[in-house]
């Protein structure tokens, strides 16, 4: 139902954005945010924005990551910046509402020189 977009391969302090979108309306929207995965790693949360637009980063992404949405269209970007080898992840986009979470099937960032 969520479907990602825009990962890549890329070098160190390059940029990529991803993007999200529904494949189908979803209503009672509370938040959405972009998590990722590393191999052999937990889940973690990269960044969360809540409907009110109360935006959480994770600490290692503050100042280089920006998220932004289209609570109309219901599509989350995340904007990446100063891409480092640690960013390296499969991210998954995330959008939970009153009835139910939503997640994508994730995209692939890695970067490496």
């Amino acid at each position: 139902r969520l479907v990602e977009s825009g990962g890549g391969l890329v070098q160190p302090g390059e940029s990529l954005r991803l993007h999200c979108a529904s494949s189908r309306s979803i209503l009672n929207v509370n938040a959405m945010g972009w998590y990722r995965q590393a191999p052999g790693k937990q889940r973690e949360l990269v960044v969360v924005i809540e409907a009110g637009g109360n935006i959480k980063y994770a600490d290692s992404v503050k100042g280089r990551f920006t998220i932004s949405k289209d609570d109309e269209k219901v599509t989350v970007d995340l904007q990446m910046h100063s891409l480092k080898p640690e960013d390296t992840a499969v991210y998954y986009c995330n959008i939970g509402a009153s009835h139910g979470v939503y997640w994508g099937r994730g995209t692939q960032v890695t970067v490496a020189s």
